[in-house]
């Protein structure tokens, strides 16, 4: 700062119109929406890319910090002391973070190659803002409302059908686009590529349904922040193996009867394995979807993904419904007394 200062005043009356001494440029910041984990009494920092009158850039990826009400940087940029704006563009977290490419200039402001954490927990939550400003900001800092880029999906789960047992081990998000060509910080609209992925988690405590819908996610809130996307759902009756790639839910379960008895997976294949179900949801920017699966009058079909069986005590085939499709009935027919005489000699 002391090095900006001594050339800010060597500097001829004309060149030095430009910048004022006055207050540092800072922002004070909302949220567009309350979806996701990130929310205007959690943020802490974020990064700014300044364009001036001339298109030029004043600033490039600067931290901002919260300090007090305020978000300030280090170095302290000041307002152009001619009254003209500055236009901002706001994100967090750092495209190191995103694990891909920003570049914000007037010509151009984008973030390219970007892929959601194959993690779930690793997955950040992908937010920005704009807004313009001048030295009539000084005192009150430039307000920046942001918002959440990425969809937030959750898993939910429940049984109420008490004559069986569902202990849950893990669960996946199978086959969204899972990389993007653009992100356009001017319109913020997704330009999506073709790479297709599974997101999933597991765990070795498992979770056993009741009628109460709960989280199937590793921890509550840990949630999956993926790229906002119109679903082509599994052709489950057309395609069982899944080779076109379309998008279902499946859960990493085991199936038994309330008396014990096996029903899902085979044991040959172990304890657990995975049940699914298509799904075809249009995917919004900034929207939390919370999906609950109901076990209570069935549970899936055999995951698309699974091999076809070779050991002959493993019936389940992927895409293969787990359950039959009604319920155990019975017919009932009760036959007539037939009376026999008997006597008996007292």
């Amino acid at each position: 700062m002391t090095a900006a200062v001594l050339t800010i005043t060597s500097c001829s009356k004309d060149e030095s119109t430009e910048v004022n001494n006055g207050q540092a440029i800072d922002f004070r910041v909302a949220m567009e929406t309350r979806a996701t984990e990130t929310t205007t009494a959690n943020i802490t920092n974020f990064l700014v890319t300044a364009i001036n009158a001339g298109n030029s850039n004043f600033f490039t990826d600067q931290a901002f910090t919260k300090t007090g009400s305020y978000f300030t940087s280090n170095p302290a940029y000041y307002w152009p002391n001619d009254g003209s704006n500055l236009s901002f563009f706001a994100y967090s977290p750092s495209a190191t973070d995103l694990g891909a490419t920003i570049s914000i200039t007037s010509a151009s402001k984008t973030m390219t190659n970007f892929s959601p954490a194959a993690a779930i927990a690793s997955q950040k939550d992908f937010i920005t803002a704009s807004a313009t400003g001048s030295k009539t900001n000084e005192s009150t800092g430039v307000a920046l409302t942001f918002a959440h880029r990425l969809a937030q999906i959750e898993i939910k789960a429940k049984n109420a059908n008490q004559g069986y047992v569902y202990k849950v081990q893990g669960v996946r998000i199978g086959q969204p686009v899972s990389q993007a060509t653009t992100f356009d910080f001017g319109t913020s609209a997704w330009t999506l590529g073709t790479t297709k992925s599974n997101y999933e988690v597991t765990y070795t405590s498992a979770k056993t349904l009741n009628a109460t819908a709960a989280s199937i996610m590793a921890t509550d809130g840990n949630n999956a922040m993926l790229i906002p996307q119109q679903l082509t759902a599994w052709d489950a009756a057309g395609d069982k193996p899944n080779a076109n790639k379309g998008a279902y839910l499946a859960v990493k379960l085991q199936i038994t009867t309330k008396a014990g008895a096996r029903v899902y997976p085979a044991e040959v294949v172990g304890n657990y394995d995975w049940a699914a179900v298509p799904v075809d949801t249009n995917w919004e920017a900034g929207k939390k979807y919370v999906y609950t699966l109901d076990f209570t009058s069935g549970a899936g079909k055999v995951d698309p993904e699974k091999e076809d069986p070779s050991d002959p005590t493993d019936p389940f085939k992927p895409g293969d419904d787990i359950l039959g499709n009604n319920a155990i009935k019975f017919t009932v027919q009760v036959t007539e007394w037939v009376e026999e005489t008997k006597d008996v000699d007292m």
